[in-house]
């Protein structure tokens, strides 16, 4: 499956929860009008309805919600599994090596290294 039908499949699930192609094109920061775009060009590639729209409402059918039951979960899991990757961007990881005088690593720098790292560090002196 490529990138861009994942993504258009994504935006069907969002328009399915937000029962709104108003709402759910203001979630996702495009027009109401490429959102329906979207939406007609998966259901004419599977060849079937899956949302009933009216000028009120939109619903899945009974396709729309068996294909939602299958890609609701697995979407919010891969939006869990992005999410945690920023926790990684945030945390400092990797090497610092310190050339220094040996006066200034015994009495300056390792005394303030043992404050902010753990035990084993491999903090060398």
């Amino acid at each position: 499956m490529r990138r861009d039908e994942i993504a258009d499949l994504a935006a069907f699930v969002i328009v399915a929860e937000e029962r709104s192609f108003t709402k759910a094109a203001a979630r996702l920061g495009m027009a109401q009008s490429g959102l329906s775009q979207i939406v007609r060009k998966i259901e004419e590639r599977l060849g079937m309805r899956l949302l009933s729209r009216t000028t009120r409402s939109v619903a899945p059918t009974e396709a729309g919600e068996r294909l939602i039951a299958t890609l609701g979960p697995m979407l919010h899991d891969l939006d869990g599994a992005i999410a945690s990757l920023g926790d990684l961007r945030d945390r400092p990881s990797g090497t610092i090596r310190v050339t220094t005088v040996e006066h200034a690593a015994k009495t300056i720098l390792l005394p303030a290294m043992r404050k902010l790292l753990p035990e084993k560090s491999g903090c060398h002196g």
